[in-house]
């Protein structure tokens, strides 16, 4: 009897569509290359557009409404979604766990609405035998809030002066490995790394290694992006660039040039030093000889981010302990902002990489994060298992979601569905196993749905409608407009009528909450409509 194969799910945060190598970004990633070159790469495969959705998606093979997180972590009832997992699902921990195998989570979680008591939405308590990371959304590369082992604060980890996030998780999830296959057992390592995420966090010398990288600027590495795209495979060659971001200046009109490419270069190092992780647990695998028996994914939760920093005024903002500390471990005082004057990297720096950057991150798209036009929902998708029996170096052009991550594994391991003695009813999974498309078959088409904070769209075939809140539905050709440029709605009422009644009928199943009761929740409060959006 073959053995089972292990898992290893890699999750990156906020990285956008084309920031990879092997997806024609400049950024030195040799280990997901090799890979992706190796296994199999996706090229419309899609992500929620927003963080803990996406995890939630991933986790349970649901769509982010029925698990409860529908927009961040926030607990807004009784009107609007708890931000914490629910019990209507499972993770895929507890279904793997049930099926005998070992599980593990090395880093980010943001899935709970409490960070700082343990409870049943904890990933100790949804089916993770070890956890070593955080519980918030974001923070520090240095000394990141809500840090804990098991369900301990593990805060002093962090006062090693060589202590830096993106590494502890890679040398967990190694751990975790090397202890597992030494027993025997079959695994399940769930790395969820906080790169690229801002804060700009990196060591000097990751930065200094793309000195002069950048310094084309964003217009002319857009064209170069697109052009690297076509030739790996992952775009045809008739695909239209999108025209920059027209909020954003020419890189000629640009007045702080020298910044702004440090800005880049921070950002570059963060998903270098990623994958320099992924290599250390590729190389655990190797060293065990588990190697040619897991399959391997990797992708990223959302697109690049345009969000600028601080989010609030200062003060505000830095009443977040569990995303900024007030101070550096050696005590001083902490920089926030985007300005010339704070040159990102260092540990006392807290600043984001823009806009403009973001866009050259999602080439060939437009728009990012939080929207579900192609730029906030389109990620990488890399699938390696040498056992598996798929064609090595394939480029798969089905469109696909996270949804269809929880069948596959299903299928690889063999595991239930729902997890045998749960002890709570599930909703069925909403997926489909890729394994079929993975070995040179074909999918059956599947309409793919979106809902996030008031965004929507769905697709069908080639057709996609699609809505960026407040205005009204947009129809693309998507495969002969995938950067979704000529809105085609006003030539094709029936479309747009057949697609916004199915979108409609899904958001009614799934149990999307209208945005504008969201929002109305906040102003009862007295707060700030944007606090809805988490």
């Amino acid at each position: 009897m073959t053995k089972r194969p292990n898992i290893v799910l890699v999750l990156a945060d906020d990285m956008g569509f084309s920031d990879l190598g092997c997806y024609g970004g400049e950024i030195s990633t040799p280990h997901l290359d090799g890979l992706a070159r190796n296994g199999a790469r996706f090229s419309q495969f899609y992500n929620t557009a927003r963080c803990s959705p996406s995890r939630a998606s991933l986790m349970t093979g649901l769509h982010p409404h029925q698990t409860g997180i529908g927009v961040l972590t926030n607990n807004d009832l009784p009107r609007g979604y708890p931000g914490n997992l629910n019990g209507r699902c499972a993770t895929l921990a507890e279904m793997l766990k049930a099926a005998g195998y070992a599980t593990c989570l090395s880093g980010k979680w943001h899935l709970a609405t409490d960070m700082h008591t343990p409870n049943d939405t904890w990933p100790t308590r949804r089916g993770f035998d070890s956890f070593f990371g955080t519980l918030t959304g974001c923070g520090s590369f240095y000394a990141p809030g809500t840090l804990t082992r098991g369900e301990s604060d593990a805060s002093a980890e962090a006062l090693d002066p060589g202590f830096f996030y993106t590494d502890a998780i890679a040398a967990h999830g190694a751990d975790f490995i090397a202890e597992q296959a030494a027993a025997g057992n079959p695994f399940f390592l769930y790395a969820a790394f906080t790169a690229p995420h801002w804060p700009l966090h990196a060591p000097d010398e990751d930065i200094a290694r793309y000195e002069g990288r950048f310094d084309e600027g964003w217009d002319a590495l857009r064209e170069k992006r697109m052009e690297r795209l076509v030739a790996e495979g992952i775009l045809p060659a008739d695909t239209t660039l999108s025209e920059r971001d027209p909020t954003q200046p020419a890189w000629t009109a640009e007045e702080h040039k020298a910044w702004q490419a440090k800005r880049m270069q921070a950002y570059a190092a963060q998903i270098e030093g990623m994958d320099r992780g992924i290599g250390r647990i590729v190389e655990a695998l190797k060293a065990s000889g588990t190697f040619e028996n897991t399959l391997f994914v990797f992708l990223s939760d959302n697109g690049a981010s345009p969000e600028d920093l601080p989010q609030f005024d200062v003060e505000t903002f830095m009443q977040r302990a569990d995303i900024l500390p007030r101070a550096t471990r050696d005590g001083r005082p902490m920089r926030v902002g985007n300005t010339p004057d704070i040159v990102p990297g260092a540990e006392d720096t807290y600043s984001s990489y823009g806009r403009a950057w973001a866009n050259l991150s999602n080439t060939p798209f437009r728009f990012y994060k939080r929207w579900v036009h192609e730029g906030g929902i389109a990620t990488p998708l890399i699938v390696h298992w040498p056992a598996g029996g798929f064609a090595d170096g394939a480029i798969l052009d089905a469109p696909t979601q996270l949804v269809d991550i929880a069948p596959t594994i299903l299928d690889v391991t063999g595991a239930s569905y729902p997890p045998p003695a749960l002890g709570r009813a599930v909703a069925p999974l909403e997926g489909r196993s890729l394994l079929p498309l993975l070995r040179g078959g074909s999918l059956l088409e599947a309409p793919l749905y979106w809902e996030h904070t008031g965004n929507a769209a769905i697709r069908v075939g080639r057709w996609k409608l699609v809505r960026e809140e407040p205005n009204g539905w947009e129809l693309y050709d998507l495969a002969a407009d995938r950067t979704e440029l000529v809105d085609l709605a006003a030539d094709n009422p029936d479309i747009v009528a057949d697609l916004a009644a199915r979108w409609q009928a899904w958001a009614a199943r799934v149990g999307v909450i209208p945005w504008d009761v969201t929002v109305g929740i906040y102003v009862e409060r007295g707060q700030h409509p944007s606090l809805a959006a988490g």
